[in-house]
């Protein structure tokens, strides 16, 4: 049976910004880091990590604030892709802002750290 063929997409992944949201966050982040890391193991998250706000880097003591959340992930089609992300619990746990989430396919034009 031949192999599946892969397709790259980008995730972005704003997080809701009521009170509380970054509190939800770190109490289910070991949680979400565990599920992720299987998933890098998988080979089907290629990069990821948190974004942050512009005011994050403006000098070297800023408050970091998170912001969301980004991933380059390889699977066969943008629907598995959606149910890998409504499957985490930052998604069940009202983490991630499920009507700004944005699924693109991805086509790398410089070299990745990755196939």
């Amino acid at each position: 049976m031949a192999e599946p063929t892969l397709q790259k997409f980008f995730v972005y992944a704003p997080d809701y910004t009521d009170e509380g949201t970054f509190q939800r966050r770190m109490s289910v982040r070991p949680k979400h880091l565990e599920k992720i890391a299987e998933l890098k193991n998988a080979g089907k998250i290629r990069v990821g990590g948190v974004l942050l706000s512009p005011e994050s880097v403006e000098t070297a003591d800023a408050e970091k604030k998170i912001i969301g959340s980004t991933l380059i992930c390889e699977y066969e089609n943008i629907g598995q892709v959606r149910e890998m992300i409504e499957s985490d619990i930052y998604w069940s746990s009202n983490i991630w802002d499920k009507e700004r989430l944005v699924i693109l396919p991805f086509v790398p034009a410089i070299p990745t750290p990755f196939p």
